[in-house]
């Protein structure tokens, strides 16, 4: 069977038009493709595409099924022929998977399933999100994924857990299944319970930098799991700024309160470190120290706007900022430059270059640029 007559008869499989011939082709096919490659002609991007359109058809044949029963089939015949397409594409695409890498971008945001399969996610796409059901629990709306509000009986589901990933370059936005929304800053992952269950913590991982907007719930309260340090709240806006490679984490508190601890220890309230609104902490990954200072929350904040802002900031953290924000390499060729600090406002969304010959001018700092890299002399 070529490519053509397999999405063909997918086609009129999806329509309800097959006829039981029809069906039987896709069975021998699929038994075929057991025994040996019958898509060895194909080059890898038309399989991969091959195995996104057998499951969303699966998906909406069997959801079109359930809502208009436009044609009487039997619930066992959708099923077996769903779990044959299911059983071929991740059976039969198997020995891609090492290559699967291949087909997303480096600078791509991608949302790695509970399944461990990686959706590719486009500003202006509109992708849905599953889960091993096939049950749309997600769906996106411009630079936003929004999953379903709802909370779950504890005995009616297990924790599952979807990460969102944004490359540098790029910020996305996420609004949980709780209500909860997050900004997700460039060279920033979350990995986060696709819905979450009723009598336990709302519990989340974050590496980089996301401000989030916590849905209030005394009943189940939020924690922010960040390089080693715990941030637990109720319902408030705070900012998390917890990159690997940088020595300390911060937490801005915009609104409400928080507790800070380690996140090897359980939480208790006179162990835990408060912070109240208009409060930095800094936590040193080192020494697991954390020291607070009351600073302008909108500094911190003004990424999510786009703006570029620095105030009282080491010449070598402004670098790797700018790296996550352009996604470009930055060498520091003048290493006198690195602890001293630097105050700078540059406004929204300005370009690498002006950003560049601003600090050439206020401060006498050179440069060079070749492709995608930056020299600092």
């Amino acid at each position: 069977m070529t490519k053509k007559e397999l999405y063909d008869l997918l086609l009129k499989f999806e329509k309800g038009e097959c006829t039981t011939g029809e069906e039987n082709l896709l069975f021998q096919f699929y038994n075929e493709f057991q025994k040996k490659d019958s898509m060895a002609s194909w080059d890898l991007s038309e399989k991969e595409d091959a195995r996104i359109r057998l499951l969303e058809r699966i998906n909406s044949t069997i959801q079109s099924s359930q809502v208009k029963r436009i044609k009487r089939i039997e619930w066992r015949k959708i099923a077996s022929i769903a779990a044959l397409f299911i059983g071929f594409a991740f059976t039969g695409f198997l020995y891609i998977n090492n290559n699967l890498t291949a087909y997303i971008p480096e600078n791509a945001i991608t949302l790695q399933l509970e399944d461990g399969s990686v959706k590719v996610i486009k500003v202006d796409g509109a992708i849905q999100v599953l889960d091993v059901k096939g049950q749309i629990v997600g769906k996106q709306k411009g630079t936003q994924l929004v999953y379903t509000t709802k909370q779950t009986d504890k005995k009616d589901k297990d924790l599952a857990y979807n990460t969102l990933t944004v490359p540098y370059g790029k910020t996305f936005n996420l609004q949980l299944s709780d209500g909860t929304t997050v900004y997700l800053n460039a060279g920033t992952s979350i990995k986060y319970p696709v819905c979450f269950i009723e009598g336990t913590d709302r519990h989340v991982f974050v590496t980089g930098e996301a401000y989030l907007n916590v849905a209030k719930d005394a009943k189940h309260p939020f924690i922010v799991s960040a390089d080693n340090l715990n941030v637990r709240v109720l319902g408030t806006q705070f900012n998390v700024n917890a990159y690997p490679e940088d020595n300390e984490s911060e937490i801005v508190l915009v609104e409400g309160s928080v507790s800070l601890y380690n996140q090897d220890e359980t939480y208790t309230s006179d162990k835990s470190t408060s912070l109240k609104p208009g409060f930095k902490a800094n936590f040193n990954k080192h020494t697991k120290s954390i020291k607070k200072e009351a600073v302008l929350t909108d500094i911190y904040t003004s990424w999510r706007t786009g703006e570029l802002v620095f105030r009282d900031m080491p010449f070598e953290n402004i670098l790797k900022k700018l790296e996550r924000k352009y996604n470009v390499k930055i060498i520091n060729t003048n290493p006198k430059l690195s602890k001293e600090k630097f105050q700078a406002s540059f406004g929204k969304n300005p370009a690498i270059v002006t950003v560049l010959e601003e600090l050439k001018t206020v401060y006498n700092i050179g440069y060079t640029v070749k492709e995608n890299t930056i020299i600092i002399k």
